[in-house]
């Protein structure tokens, strides 16, 4: 559940009359996306990011269950978020809001649907034995959009994680300590990055990378996953103002320039970490 926390009617007015000259409270042009760092732990799969003052972590987990009988090849790719009342007294301890799930869903979508990650890779033994790869994704401090900071950390630790190498003879199967032998990253075919957008004034006016005030003034919202291949992954709209066509196109051409940047700047953080690692 999630408490209310409404800005004031002078906050609405300042931040709609500064939209009107192409103006952002936080200083930001309408299309400009907040600062991303990006941190590594120790452990491979464990990553933090930083979105403006929004932040979260994500650990990649993997274990060996039986695959589900009517995938019987399949490995599985699973999904959990919490937001807990540390990364905002909005949320309350002990229940899943809406926007939680809206999160996973759209996480989960953009990454299962469009196949991202090979599935089939994660295989051991067809109907017996498969990789589960568990993504825990937690918010730690909310600055509006979390969608999108929750979509950079998930496919970032998915690519950062490694899982440990695996040899099968017979129907004896070794899972080999990291240890002892250099761990198997993730096949990951594409990265997808989600885009969200916030609409005002009956959506002649729009921002990319809503921080948490222009969340609460908006009328409307739109979330457009895409990769650096133009490919849209997912488009999620839920409720708020009608769009035109040519504002989803208009959308659409925005996010190709964003994910272009943000993938590029994933690339250069994970070979950064590489380096680091390989220095030690």
């Amino acid at each position: 559940m999630v408490k209310s926390n409404d800005p004031s009617t002078n906050e609405n007015e300042f931040l709609l009359s500064a939209l009107k000259e192409q103006k952002r409270v936080d200083g930001r042009g309408v299309y400009d996306v907040r600062s991303i760092e990006l941190a590594f732990g120790s452990d491979y799969g464990h990553v933090q990011v930083q979105l403006g003052r929004t932040r979260m972590s994500a650990k990649v987990t993997a274990e060996v269950v039986r695959p589900r009988q009517d995938k019987p090849t399949d490995g599985q790719l699973i999904f959990n978020t919490e937001i807990s009342p540390m990364a905002s007294p909005l949320f309350e301890a002990g229940s899943r809001s809406e926007q939680e799930v809206m999160i996973s869903r759209l996480i989960e979508k953009s990454m299962r649907r469009s196949r991202a990650i090979d599935t089939e890779g994660l295989c051991i033994v067809a109907g017996e034995k498969v990789w589960q790869i568990r993504v825990d994704l937690h918010f730690l401090d909310h600055d509006g959009n979390l969608v999108d900071c929750a979509s950079i950390a998930a496919i970032t630790a998915l690519l950062h994680f490694r899982r440990p190498d695996v040899t099968v003879v017979g129907e004896e199967v070794t899972i080999h300590p990291i240890d002892q032998r250099n761990p198997v990253p993730l096949s990951v075919h594409h990265i997808p990055i989600s885009i969200t957008f916030n609409f005002f004034d009956n959506g002649n006016l729009l921002v990319v990378d809503p921080s948490y005030l222009e969340e609460q003034v908006k009328e409307g919202d739109m979330t457009i996953t895409m990769n650096i291949h133009k490919e849209i992954c997912a488009l999620s709209k839920a409720g708020g103002i009608p769009l035109e066509m040519d504002q989803v196109v208009r959308c659409s051409q925005i996010a190709q320039v964003k994910v272009s940047d943000i993938s590029e700047l994933i690339q250069k953080s994970l070979a950064d970490d590489k380096a680091a690692r390989k220095a030690k």
